[in-house]
């Protein structure tokens, strides 16, 4: 494994908001009605489909050929580098940033999961899989020791690896522990949103023929999978995106990628856990949408997704929603609170100041 080490330390002095920034005060409650106070946008030369935010100022990302980096003062300055394996650029479509380490996953094959304890400065590998119909989706952490991440089905199953060590080493669960996945069902690499977490709880969703929503209470040792009343039946239908706002209350969300603009059966509520599932807002609201997220501290009814084409928002659960902007990303998470909101899509990451 070769890497490229001339990091690039970009400077974006220049915003395209000239309005101050709103305050970030820890509590406030939520409007009635959520606007953009500002949006600060900084050119990124790779297609992200993964973020980390770890405050309203440190931010890190993935994203393709093998382009990694990340902010500490708000944007002001990225450190920007790219990852060499032998002779590939991996597309990273996933991303976790624990105290001490950070995990790159790339899809399709060979699957290379790695790790840095040094900022990005050096990388180990730390897991691969070699397998032709190897493809993984998205990753996640449960705390600083244990994580799971999850791929497209492999004789029989979904691929699901976990640590139990912060990393440092990953295990593939056997096809014999996990439910079997049926004829033509995989999953999404759209956000890095697949997976949601809730204490010892971990969901993840499926797309194409079948749309299902798996369940482990006990940190991926036993595992169990629901049906939902998202479309399904066609290679880019079904979950693209999942959250949790605690271990009852979940959110899917996600359609058809071929008709964008269809918002019938493309975004359902769970209240027990994931054990069933309600369309919400069926036929209104926003269609197509490649993630979705809690508002912080809305007590599950504020919610936030965004896709191509645009970002919607609804604060009461789902019932009804709202545009916030017609700009396109991929994928986003919120800084410490609801007023500070991060987003990556092709060639840029930008900064939200919501009011």
């Amino acid at each position: 494994m070769r890497h490229i080490c001339n990091v690039i330390f970009l400077l974006f002095s220049f915003l395209f908001s000239c309005t101050p920034n709103a305050e970030t005060t820890a509590g406030d409650p939520l409007p009635d009605t959520l606007l953009v106070h500002s949006m600060d946008t900084f050119p990124i030369p790779s297609s992200i489909r993964a973020i980390e935010v770890l405050n309203d100022s440190t931010v890190w990302f993935a994203g393709s050929d093998g382009v990694y980096g990340y902010t500490e003062d708000s944007g002001q300055s990225w450190m920007i580098d790219s990852l060499l394996a032998d002779t590939l650029r991996p597309h990273f479509r996933s991303i976790a940033v624990t105290r001490d380490a950070v995990f790159l996953l790339s899809i399709a094959t060979p699957a290379l999961l790695y790790c840095s304890t040094d900022k990005g400065r050096s990388w180990q590998p730390v897991f691969r899989e070699d397998h032709p119909a190897a493809f993984y989706d998205a990753m996640a952490f449960w705390d600083e020791q244990e994580g799971i991440a999850m791929g497209d089905p492999i004789e029989g199953c979904l691929s699901v690896i976990i640590t139990r060590d912060g990393g440092q080493s990953w295990t593939k669960i056997p096809c014999s522990k996990l439910p079997p996945a049926e004829e033509g069902e995989a999953a999404f690499a759209a956000s890095n949103s697949n997976i949601a977490l809730s204490g010892d709880h971990a969901w993840i969703v499926s797309g194409g023929k079948r749309a299902r929503a798996y369940h482990s209470p006990d940190r991926g040792v036993s595992w169990e999978v629901f049906d939902t009343p998202i479309i399904e039946g066609e290679q880019m239908t079904g979950i693209f995106s999942t959250d949790f706002y605690d271990a009852q209350h979940g959110i899917i969300f996600g359609g058809d990628w071929n008709r964008k603009e269809m918002n019938t059966r493309n975004k359902a509520i769970t209240q027990n856990g994931g054990r069933n599932w309600r369309l919400v807002s069926d036929g209104q609201g926003p269609g197509y949408r490649s993630c979705v997220q809690y508002i912080p501290d809305s007590k599950g009814q504020g919610i936030i997704a965004c896709g191509i084409p645009g970002i919607s928002y609804s604060l009461d659960g789902g019932k009804k929603w709202y545009s916030l902007s017609t700009e396109n990303f991929y994928t986003m998470r919120f800084g410490k609170n609801w007023k500070t909101l991060w987003l990556a899509g092709n060639g840029r990451i930008a900064r939200l100041r919501l009011e």
